[in-house]
């Protein structure tokens, strides 16, 4: 006898894929959505599609963006001479709410692991590169996360552009080693991008 009809199993698998869900906490979504009306329901599927379908990625930065340059990227007001480079775009939003940092970003799309086979060709290291080569940019601050994979990715790319004689600070470790930067409060890390020191 099945626990539950086919459509259900459906919908706790999908959401199971999700990070951070496991079975109880897919269990409790699919009940929410099941208890809810068709309407909520609909809502829901279709903001899943619609971000799908028009969020991509900056031409410029690799951030999230619905046209071809994000919001940052397309500010005229941001300050060009400070790229702030990060692992991922919710990083972008967890400076931006600290209010310190004017400038603009660079989204690595990850950082190096080895271990699960992530090296620098595969994040946007290579446009970084390009992007100095092409900019007025005098500081890079490096704003990985102060794990393992964080500090290889900040070192890398530190040896990459001091060639350049562009200047590359790291922010300070106000974030406790091996958290992520998605998590700090907005003071914490606010205080890290001002303590910023020289790599």
């Amino acid at each position: 006898m099945a626990l539950y009809a086919q459509p259900i199993v459906r919908l706790l698998e999908e959401l199971e894929r999700l990070p951070g869900i496991g079975p109880k906490s897919a269990q409790r979504l699919a009940y929410h959505i099941l208890r809810g009306d068709a309407d909520a329901a609909e809502r829901l599927a279709e903001a899943i599609v619609e971000v799908k379908r028009k969020v991509r990625f900056c031409a410029r930065c690799f951030n999230f963006a619905e046209g071809e340059l994000c919001e940052i990227c397309d500010d005229p007001r941001r300050d060009l001479s400070a790229l702030c480079v990060v692992e991922e775009p919710r990083d972008v939003v967890a400076i931006e709410r600290t209010g310190e940092f004017r400038g603009t970003y660079h989204v690595l799309q990850g950082a190096i692991s080895p271990i699960d086979g992530i090296g620098p060709d595969q994040l946007r290291v290579r446009e970084l590169v390009s992007r100095l080569g092409e900019s007025d940019v005098t500081e890079v601050i490096v704003a990985t996360d102060p794990d393992i994979e964080g500090e290889t990715t900040a070192l890398y790319i530190a040896r990459l552009i001091k060639p350049l004689g562009i200047r590359v600070t790291r922010i300070a470790s106000g974030l406790p080693v091996g958290g992520d930067l998605e998590f700090a409060d907005e003071v914490t890390l606010g205080r890290a991008l001002e303590a910023r020191r020289d790599m």
